[in-house]
């Protein structure tokens, strides 16, 4: 036995002794970011069985779309995810001061669907539905109170996930119709697991979040216009061979993981 296999021996022997399996010392790691919709609904749901059938580990960060766009460019990612159309994407990262000059560099293809939730404190579980009206004012402040929706007398607090630039862009854009967000009692936090928590713990708080966010029992979501996105993943030029076993496991079995 020649010197080179006594070292591998011996690599795996003090793997085996500190509890470590080879395959978690050899395993290759694919490096996911995005925004709420694509991780929550997506990558954590397939997270287990995609490893489990590969043999790959998945690491996943919640940081937005826009950065990252920013990872996916500079590399320190595979595969950026959002919940925007690719060309709403580039609009946002213009937006954000980081305009993509070479879009034709990134392949990007449409992974699955969202539908936007709005979530609200389980003691405003009267009002039943909500038109797009009553949200734009909602969430531009000029309805304060849930009174003035057929609710209790009780003060509005819109809680605003600062990460979620992707939800939150589309929102703005398909319900208060470009309006600005509320100034006054309004609550920051920053992805979605923030939202829901914050949303239950605080008296007549509502948000908008990703269709997972939503935790059946804590949190009461009226019936309010549907505004569904495409779920987008992106890579700087062609996926590499692991990347696109990735999206073919979304695409095939993957499937029956996913959230709808």
């Amino acid at each position: 036995m020649n010197h080179k296999m006594l070292l591998q021996m011996g690599s795996l022997l003090v793997a085996a002794s500190l509890g470590f399996g080879v395959s978690s010392v050899s395993a290759e790691e694919i490096k996911v970011g995005g925004g709420s919709a694509p991780i929550e609904n997506v990558f954590k749901k397939i997270k287990e069985p995609f490893e489990k059938a590969a043999g790959m580990q998945l690491l996943l960060t919640s940081e937005g779309p826009d950065q990252a766009f920013i990872n996916v460019e500079k590399g320190s990612i595979d595969v950026a995810a959002a919940g925007l159309s690719f060309e709403s994407w580039l609009e946002l990262m213009k937006q954000k001061g980081h305009e993509i000059t070479n879009p034709k560099d990134y392949k990007y293809r449409v992974i699955g669907r969202d539908k936007i939730q709005v979530l609200a404190n389980k003691d405003v579980a009267a009002i039943k539905s909500l038109s797009k009206d009553q949200l734009k004012g909602i969430f531009t402040g000029k309805i304060s109170n849930w009174k003035e929706v057929g609710g209790p007398d009780l003060a509005i607090v819109v809680v605003f996930p600062a990460k979620m630039t992707g939800t939150n862009k589309l929102w703005q854009e398909k319900i208060m119709d470009g309006g600005e967000w509320t100034k006054t009692n309004v609550q920051e936090v920053a992805d979605a697991a923030e939202l829901k928590k914050k949303i239950a713990k605080t008296a007549g708080a509502v948000g908008a979040g990703p269709l997972a966010a939503q935790t059946p029992g804590d949190l009461h979501s009226p019936e309010t216009p549907e505004v569904g996105r495409p779920i987008t993943a992106l890579t700087k030029g062609a996926p590499s061979p692991k990347v696109q076993k990735l999206f073919d496991f979304i695409t095939g079995e993957g499937q029956k993981y996913i959230v709808r």
